[in-house]
């Protein structure tokens, strides 16, 4: 299929196009779950736009993924589906000065519908920012912030466990094709007194995921599930198909779908991704969050 006929495509038929990600589930490192912090109380998370969330989460504000530009700011991603459209494609629900009164930043990966210029130029260069990898701390520092630290299995910050996890920005075609998708990184959030949230980040269901699932159990897992695709290649996000395998890898844990309806290449719509759900038997299990939605946790 040519990138010509792909971005003529509507939502609908580029789903039935795409099909699942030919993912090998090669066996990930071992993990070991650490103890948890000390007690404390309160939660919630605010789909902001795309992968852009706020994490209130034991009394701390972490705000993730901050893409602050406006509408059209960016040409779409070349050599994805519907590249032609602009992005975001969509406003900021909030004002920025309310996104940046946070108490730290998270960035999964410095993609620029993850980390963009607009973010950078608007949060306090003291501001903390976890990040996955000494490259990318370096990226990040380059750029004026002078509190920058490499998230582990057992990062500490205001009484809250972050634990990097692991991911694949695409399956075994795409990231032949385009190595630099990876790498790329999600997080769970640990406290003894709350419930424990996964943001799993920018990538398609793994074995890095499953392992993830298994070793922490999370009650709650945030999915960038808005099936962005590649054009000839195939997802390089979960949709309908690695939503269903999260669910069924984790029956009990509350789904919340982000990374949706705001980038080029990402062609699943909250609607159909609604009614697979209701489809499949899921759907009181599955969230999903319109932009500027609080959801309790």
């Amino acid at each position: 299929m040519t990138s010509e006929t792909l971005s003529g495509l509507s939502r609908r038929q580029l789903l039935a196009a795409g099909g699942a990600a030919a993912v090998t589930l090669s066996v990930a490192p071992s993990l070991k779950a650490a103890p948890l912090p000390a007690p404390s109380t309160g939660d919630s998370i605010v789909q902001i736009r795309n992968a852009t969330i706020r994490v209130n989460y034991a009394g701390v504000r972490f705000l993730v993924d901050p893409m602050f530009a406006d509408p059209g700011a960016y040409p779409g991603f070349p050599g994805s589906a519907m590249s032609h459209l602009r992005n975001p494609l969509v406003p900021l629900p909030v004002a920025v000065a309310d996104l940046v009164d946070a108490d730290a930043v998270i960035v999964t990966h410095t993609h620029i519908d993850h980390w963009d210029d607009a973010a950078q130029k608007a949060l306090p260069k003291a501001m903390p920012i976890f990040v996955q990898n000494a490259t990318d701390a370096a990226t990040i520092r380059g750029q004026g912030f002078s509190d920058v630290r490499i998230m582990t299995t057992d990062t500490r910050f205001k009484g809250v466990q972050l634990a990097r996890t692991g991911g694949h920005h695409g399956g075994d075609a795409v990231l032949r094709a385009v190595p630099a998708l990876d790498p790329v990184s999600g997080v769970v959030f640990r406290h003894q007194s709350h419930k424990s949230v996964y943001v799993v980040g920018d990538t398609v269901w793994d074995a890095a995921v499953s392992q993830a699932v298994q070793t922490y159990k999370p009650d709650v897992i945030v999915l960038n599930a808005g099936y962005a695709q590649w054009v000839d290649l195939g997802p390089i996000l979960m949709g309908p198909q690695g939503v269903l395998s999260v669910h069924r890898a984790a029956p009990t844990a509350q789904l919340v779908a982000t990374h949706m309806e705001a980038i080029n290449h990402c062609v699943l719509s909250r609607a159909d991704l609604a009614a697979f759900a209701k489809k499949e038997g899921f759907a009181q299990r599955l969230l999903i969050p319109a932009d500027g939605e609080n959801i309790s946790i």
